[in-house]
């Protein structure tokens, strides 16, 4: 089955496309001015939406995962990316930066609590912020679960994953010379912000590429080049917090403090065969988690895109409009 095939199945699940009802560019600090965007019902239940990457932006389809009747839906794109300035940017950009933005956002829209809704990085965030903000993440709804975890690197960066594909794992590497390959996140670095921005551009799209290529289950090659601008600040931010293990205090922190969470519903949605967030994660984080469900999509890679996990996130989005009162929402 072709990609296009594959996105026509899960567009079919999804609400009809909508505008929102208010945009802006929101100041917060540090020279940063940030996207937002809110769509559906003004007085309906508040779900935030943190895209992945980081770096990969907000798109128009992820306001369709939600019944526009029903749901006030928030959509940002994270500093240095999408339409956020400036672009490319990772000064003042860590995890907690993107933490406190997530409550400025939350405080100028006078939300109390609301849905936190995430996949990939976007799950890594989601679970960050619902453990700094335990009383404002009223429920987490995640994707292709990805903890930022050395382990996870390693299997990405360093070699495991291209055990599946190693056409494109060899056209990665071979751009590196031989001698720095034993840490490909650091070669990349090296080219990402060397300065030079046709250098800087030509590595970004192979970043790019190698991601792209693996995300979904029917995927056998490229998906061809990303747009220069795009995959400069996907890539250069993906570089700048791997580099940086996320910016967290240590490595396992999230299933190490899950604790805080523990009283937060979730449910987690989880492509048997992602090969880029490989599911042993979302297994480990439910362990012990009493109010998580794990809903394990047994034809489906990573992408948001994949029909199954599309089927999966609505069916869990309509059940959250049912009681949401259930939830304090």
């Amino acid at each position: 089955m072709d990609r296009s095939a594959v996105q026509n199945r899960a567009a079919a699940h999804l609400y009809p496309s909508i505008d929102p009802f208010d945009q802006r560019m929101l100041d917060v600090g540090d020279g940063h001015r940030i996207y937002v965007e809110q769509c559906g019902n003004p007085d309906g239940i508040p779900v935030v939406v943190l895209h992945g990457g980081p770096g990969g932006g907000c798109s128009p389809a992820m306001r369709r995962y939600f019944d526009p009747a029903e749901y006030r839906v928030v959509l940002f794109d994270q500093r240095g990316c999408g339409r956020s300035k400036p672009h490319a940017s990772v000064s003042d950009n860590t995890t907690w930066h993107l933490i406190r933005d997530i409550e400025h956002i939350r405080e100028t829209f006078g939300i109390d609590r609301w849905a936190v809704f995430g996949g990939s990085w976007g799950a890594t965030l989601a679970l960050l912020y619902a453990q700094s903000h335990p009383d404002r993440a009223a429920y987490l709804m995640l994707r292709g679960v990805f903890l930022m975890t050395q382990t996870e690197l390693d299997w990405f960066y360093g070699g495991g994953a291209g055990r599946f594909f190693p056409e494109r794992w060899k056209a990665f590497t071979d751009l590196i010379p031989e001698d720095e390959r034993d840490d490909m996140i650091a070669a990349y670095h090296r080219r990402l912000f060397s300065g030079d921005l046709p250098l800087e551009t030509r590595y970004a799209r192979a970043w790019a590429g190698w991601e792209n290529a693996l995300a979904a289950l029917h995927s056998d090659g490229p998906a061809g080049d990303s747009p220069a601008d795009y995959a400069r600040a996907f890539a250069r931010l993906e570089n700048h917090y791997f580099t940086n293990k996320g910016f967290l205090e240590r490595d396992g922190q999230i299933i190490a403090n899950r604790d805080a969470i523990a009283h937060i519903p979730a449910s987690i949605v989880q492509g048997r065969y992602d090969i880029i967030c490989p599911p042993v994660s979302a297994y480990n984080l439910v362990q012990g988690w009493s109010k998580a469900r794990l809903h394990m999509i047994k034809a489906a890679g990573h992408a948001l895109s994949e029909p199954g996990i599309t089927a999966e996130l609505i069916r869990i989005t309509n059940m959250l409009r049912q009681n949401p009162a259930d939830y304090g929402l």
